[in-house]
């Protein structure tokens, strides 16, 4: 009577994985799906809202809002700061950095110059991903 409920007990958790396997969708755990994937569209968000206020910042300077270009500025350095690792938003925090002291600084034309630099670095198109 044993090797009967021993034989039975395997044939149904054979019969039950078997149909788990099939009727459940199968989720991506590596490639193009899941953590990655989500990570890579958040960082690519953050640096389009980072060039946008940067663009402010930098339209702010030009009409001589000093106190405006520095709160964009400032907005856009933080965006920066969490879209990713690559040689061009790296440039950009720089130029946003410069942007920033410069405009508490009182130099208004210099900080849009950094402003406009740091749009220029946050805009390019990065091949090493």
């Amino acid at each position: 009577m044993r090797r009967y409920t021993t034989r039975l007990a395997v044939m149904l958790g054979t019969v039950f994985i078997l149909a788990t396997a099939t009727v459940l969708p199968l989720q991506p755990v590596f490639g193009e799906g899941g953590a990655r994937r989500d990570v890579v569209r958040a960082e690519e968000q953050h640096r389009q809202d980072a060039i946008m206020l940067a663009t402010e910042a930098a339209d702010h300077g030009q009409q001589g809002h000093v106190g405006a270009l520095l709160t964009s500025a400032e907005a856009a350095l933080q965006s920066a700061l969490k879209a990713g690792e690559t040689p061009h938003v790296d440039a950009g925090i720089k130029e946003l950095k410069q942007a920033i002291e410069h405009g508490k600084a009182g130099h208004a034309d210099v900080a849009t110059k950094h402003a406009g630099q740091a749009v220029t670095h946050l805009s390019e198109k990065y091949r090493s991903r």
